[in-house]
């Protein structure tokens, strides 16, 4: 029995401070800050800011518009980006939580957005964001196209092209070459 529970805690106390540590990373700030969205290594990829202010809304009358602006803080661009905007109230309990994205963001770069689904049902004194998708761009490496082909027979050289056959005198038989790409 004793082994079980060693085993428990050796299992469960990783997950926990995984939990705590994204939880600090995550920091709720004021609605006139700038709230940052952290990579896994820790390290700012978003900054959002609000533009909407007066933000109340009410279990009856959800606030259901919230417009922000958010900026790519990181050295990296991203082909995709997304996240989760959260609202607290006073008392640090969550009351709107929605989902913001992007397409093709450079560094340095800044979109203007809202966030879809969102219903804030209280008077927010905090917030933050979470980056939930990073998918980096990626630059492919440029190759030159084959603009001429040709092959050398004994110093003589017969002009290739792609899929026409090429007929050769190799010794007493005629041979025919037939030069294609490949996937």
């Amino acid at each position: 029995m004793r082994i079980l529970a060693t085993l428990f805690v050796l299992i469960v106390a990783p997950a926990v401070f995984a939990q705590q540590s994204s939880a600090i990373n995550e920091r709720r700030v004021s609605l006139n800050e700038s709230a940052v969205a952290l990579d896994p290594a820790g390290a700012s990829v978003l900054e959002a800011r609000l533009l909407t202010t007066g933000i109340n809304g009410a279990q009856d009358t959800p606030v259901t518009n919230v417009r922000f602006v958010v900026r790519n803080s990181s050295s990296v661009s991203y082909a995709f980006v997304s996240g989760v905007v959260t609202f607290y109230d006073g008392a640090g309990v969550r009351c709107g939580e929605g989902l913001f994205k992007a397409d093709s963001l450079a560094s340095n770069e800044s979109f203007e957005t809202d966030s879809p689904g969102l219903r804030i049902r209280c008077t927010p004194s905090t917030w933050r964001v979470v980056a939930t998708n990073l998918v980096p761009r990626m630059l492919l490496p440029y190759v030159q196209p084959v603009s001429k082909l040709e092959i050398s027979v004994d110093g003589e050289a017969h002009p290739l092209q792609l899929d026409k056959p090429l007929t050769l005198n190799v010794g007493d038989k005629q041979r025919t070459i037939i030069v294609r790409s490949t996937p």
